[in-house]
């Protein structure tokens, strides 16, 4: 007799094996194992012909979805039908949330067991729970499968509707989400906002006062009992004092005169003000802020603080990571508890145990919050954790065991001085208990230096006290524009405004990146011209779908359904079929929609218009000459365009780019130039013999007007040769890349070693000496794969030298040396595997060759540029050359691309 156990990934399956009998077989579908069609081949023959078929979801038939088992599937399909054969009672043990109840169901309608069926739950995996859970397993909840159908139809609604008219009236390759373009909005919209800004500048002075021989700053406040100006007196649009406001606005000549006229002259403290203040600890982590948390203190994305989290998770270190809860169970409570008394004792307990309770009425995924697993929390120094899997867990337990701290009570301290008619503030806060911030303090990573950042002392004073003054200055400021969206604050916007659900929101900001929507530069997102345009397009022509309380609206109905408040079908009906339904608008704003003008990009007081071209934004601009298009660097974001660069590269087109002078050797002329990725230097120019010329990128940071001649043949030398290695003989070399600066050891075949070039230390003067020092350093990780610790240490390669190692990956085990990975199969262990059998593996694998692009691993939008190439190149075989483009436009918008790239769209 034997149970088969199914979960979704080999992970989890390896926990959960150890800790059930050896009757039990636990096996893993990799995620779900049946979708709606994500390309034209595989979709089945016998509905091929018909028009909905590319959709997936016959919309005329009660909108019935069209469900394939794909192609890299079916492999497992059948390991687990095989599997089945054996079996005397199934067990679907996937995730507690509507992902994994649709998981379990499809399961079941592809297995079709005839033995007893469980469904088990559990939202950690440690041996008490799953031990547990099996006593309590009960039946699928088909009213949470319908509402995780209906959003997965809803999203296939909505992105393979709009998706194929952005193609036609923007460019090729774009996509729309029901949640992923509300999101771009608030992207754009802030991006707006920082275009409209005006600066506006203010002065005020800075005291430096001392009273028994401790020293406290103050700032002026008022000036004959009016109220000085500062930031927030500002009109963001004009740049002047908001309208009505009785403020005194200094400018420098002001200040300093000011400055003067109470220099030297007597101080007295005229109020001060002592207000008790007490602190709650934030609740425990829910998905969406850990992720914000992660974002800010750690400074990972949110794809990365789920991959992470979810390893946490399936090696049994933390509970279920996808959930809108703050509750904590008695269990949890009584560890924490535990923990505060032995680490930090009584006094630092709360009085009573805290329980939280969840205000958002959506919340309907696991039912406890992320917290550490098991009856007893492990401090992060017992887990044998490292690297951010071990901060990531740190960061969790702390905020958890926080949770249950008494309060911080402290005291906020305002003191008000007065020389002359100038009135001065100096602010205070004195931590009378720390409470809970001696394990967490949001927002830091060294809660000790974060606790004493806390406080700001002030002297004993008291009214009629006469301070010193050891110095006053004036000061200026410029206000600033608003601060663009980071991935933590968009997630919280997101959440605030009620639009996805946190589960996604990793997805959603991460398909905005690749999609070209956004790039994520020193942790802020920045909408491109692209965005602009697909969100002026759909704020004109489909206004509900970008509305942030539309979008709500809708997740509340798809919650409603999994309670069973709302049916599915009337509701898909009216949102996609009805007289104002998405497909009929389509139908009657196509054409209204005026594809030049989708393509411009309408951005004020420019002399030219911003267009998007195949190859990204370009500007346009008449000129006596005719017509004159320039390309816009791609770093290049539309808050930051000005008239003075829109000049300056319409110029370089028609007028040829500036000359900086002539090489000191060669005696070719020397340019600088701006490319689509920034500004560069030229040695000669472009000419039938010579039609790469030597060209040079700008260090980052470097301005093009900052650039001489003698930098530019510095630059122009790159790379540099800088000698020989002296254990190997292989050159090293000095150059710029992609990441910056660098310096690398070439050894042909044997591979590249590169480390960053940091200051002070600099590309163009960096010696072989100071070369060889900084490739003797460790390697910093860049990616998953380089930082990933080993589950098992092989050896050497016999030939290369390199190490040879295993680890532990989303599909299971695999070994790695170089480029190259292969899997293990389900029946190696990693204890019993062999450096002979990676070499093996290594071998076939290689053997067989690279991927091909439809299973490559590139980006999104190069999977989709090969794709439409290899369609053309197709269609071109089988028409005239008169007909080839034509062909593949049809056979790509129709078929492969409306399956290959609205798949991509977002929930």
């Amino acid at each position: 007799m034997s149970t088969l156990v199914i979960v979704e990934s080999p992970t989890k399956a390896r926990t959960i094996r150890n800790f059930l009998p050896s009757t039990y077989r636990v096996e893993a579908s990799m995620g779900h194992v049946r979708d709606l069609p994500s390309s034209a081949e595989e979709i089945p023959e016998a509905v091929k012909g018909e028009k909905w078929a590319q959709l997936g979801v016959n919309v005329e038939a009660d909108f019935e979805p069209l469900y394939v088992i794909p192609k890299d599937k079916k492999k497992i399909v059948k390991e687990l039908k095989d599997a089945l054969k054996d079996a005397t009672e199934l067990i679907l043990a996937t995730d507690e949330d509507r992902e994994g109840e649709s998981i379990s169901w499809h399961l079941l309608q592809i297995l079709k067991p005839k033995v007893p069926i469980k469904r088990m739950v559990f939202h950690e995996i440690t041996r008490e729970a799953i031990r547990d859970a099996l006593t309590h397993c009960r039946d699928i909840d088909n009213r949470v499968v319908q509402a995780q159908e209906t959003r997965r139809i809803l999203d296939r609604l909505v992105g393979y509707t709009l998706s194929p008219l952005l193609w036609k009236k923007i460019a090729w390759g774009l996509s729309a989400g029901r949640v992923q373009s509300v999101a771009v909005r608030l992207l754009v919209r802030r991006e707006r906002e920082r275009r409209a800004f005006r600066q506006g500048s203010y002065w005020d002075l800075k005291a430096f006062l001392e009273k028994g021989k401790i020293s406290f700053d103050a700032k002026l406040v008022t000036v004959g009992n009016v109220k000085v100006a500062n930031g927030s007196d500002f009109d963001e649009n004009t740049g002047q004092i908001i309208a009505g406001r009785r403020v005194l606005l200094l400018n420098e000549q002001q200040a300093r005169a000011l400055l003067s006229r109470i220099q030297n002259k007597p101080w007295t403290v005229t109020n001060l003000e002592e207000r008790p203040v007490t602190r709650k600890p934030s609740p425990p982590f829910t998905t969406s802020t850990l992720q914000q948390e992660a974002n800010r203190k750690l400074r990972l994305g949110a794809r990365e603080t789920m991959r992470i989290a979810q390893g946490l998770y399936e090696r049994g270190f933390i509970t279920y990571m996808r959930t809108d809860s703050v509750h904590l169970s008695e269990q949890a409570i009584e560890a924490a508890r535990s923990c505060v008394q032995e680490l930090y004792g009584s006094e630092y307990l709360s009085p009573q145990p805290r329980k939280y309770t969840t205000k958002s009425k959506g919340a309907q995924e696991a039912h406890e919050a992320i917290r550490p697993a098991g009856s007893t929390f492990r401090t992060p120094q017992q887990t044998g954790l490292d690297g951010i899997d071990f901060r990531l867990y740190d960061l969790i337990w702390k905020r958890t065991v926080a949770s249950q701290m008494a309060d911080s009570r402290q005291t906020h301290v305002t003191v008000l001085t007065q020389v002359e008619d100038a009135g001065f503030r100096s602010s205070g806060k004195r931590i009378d208990f720390p409470g809970f911030l001696r394990a967490y303090v949001e927002g830091s990573d060294d809660p000790n230096a974060a606790l004493e950042d806390q406080e700001v002392i002030l002297p004993a004073l008291k009214v009629g006290d006469k301070p010193n003054c050891k110095d006053l200055e004036a000061v200026g400021h410029e206000t600033q524009p608003p601060a663009r969206y980071t991935e933590a604050s968009l997630v919280k916007m997101l959440e605030s405004e009620g639009v996805g659900r946190p589960s996604t929101y990793a997805s959603i900001i991460g398909t905005i990146v690749d999609r070209g929507y956004a790039k994520l530069i020193a942790n802020a997102l920045i909408p491109t011209f692209t965005a602009f345009a697909v969100t002026t397009l759909l704020e004109t022509h489909f206004p509900d779908l970008v509305d942030t309380g539309f979008t709500s609206r809708m997740e509340q109905t798809l919650d409603e359904i999994a309670t069973g408040e709302a049916k599915w079908l009337p509701y898909l009906q009216k949102f996609y079929t009805g007289e104002t339904g998405l497909a009929t608008q389509v139908k009657e704003q196509e054409s209204h929609i005026d594809a030049k003008v989708a393509r411009t990009v309408v951005l004020e007081n420019l002399p030219a218009k911003v267009c998007i071209g195949k190859f990204g934004a370009y500007l346009e601009s008449e000129s006596e000459e005719g017509l004159v298009k320039a390309s816009i660097p791609q770093d290049l974001t539309p808050a930051d365009l000005d008239p003075e660069q829109v000049e300056f590269l319409l110029k370089q087109k028609t007028e040829g780019p500036e000359k900086l002078g002539l090489h000191p050797e060669t005696g070719e002329p020397i340019y600088v130039l701006i490319g689509s990725y920034g500004p560069y230097v030229q040695l000669g120019e472009v000419s039938e013999t010579n039609k790469k010329p030597k060209r040079a990128s700008l260090p980052k940071g470097t301005d093009k007007d900052s650039v001489t001649l003698d930098m530019a043949v510095s630059l122009l030398t790159l790379p540099r040769l800088l000698g020989t290695h002296p254990e190997t003989g292989a050159k090293v070399q000095a150059n710029l890349g992609m990441y910056g600066p660098y310096v690398v050891h070439d050894q042909g075949k044997v591979g590249k070693d590169y480390r960053s070039i940091k200051p002070p230390d600099d590309v163009l003067t960096i010696g072989l000496d100071r070369a060889l020092e900084l490739l003797s350093q460790p390697k910093a990780a860049r990616g998953r794969s380089k930082s990933a610790t080993p589950l098992k240490e092989l050896g050497a390669h016999p030939e290369s030298g390199e190490p040879i190692n295993v680890y532990d990956g989303r599909y299971g085990p695999y070994v790695k040396h170089g480029d190259i990975n292969a899997s293990l199969s389900k029946d190696e262990s990693v204890e019993n595997f062999t450096l002979q059998r990676a070499l093996e593996l290594l071998a076939t694998k290689e053997a067989a060759g690279p991927k091909t692009s439809s299973k490559s691993k590139k980006s999104t939008k190069a999977t989709a540029e090969k794709s439409e190439t290899a369609t053309k190149k197709t269609a071109a075989k089988k028409t005239t050359a008169k007909k080839t483009e034509t062909a593949a436009k049809k056979t790509t918008a129709k078929k492969t691309a409306t399956a290959t790239t609205a798949k991509k769209t977002t929930k």
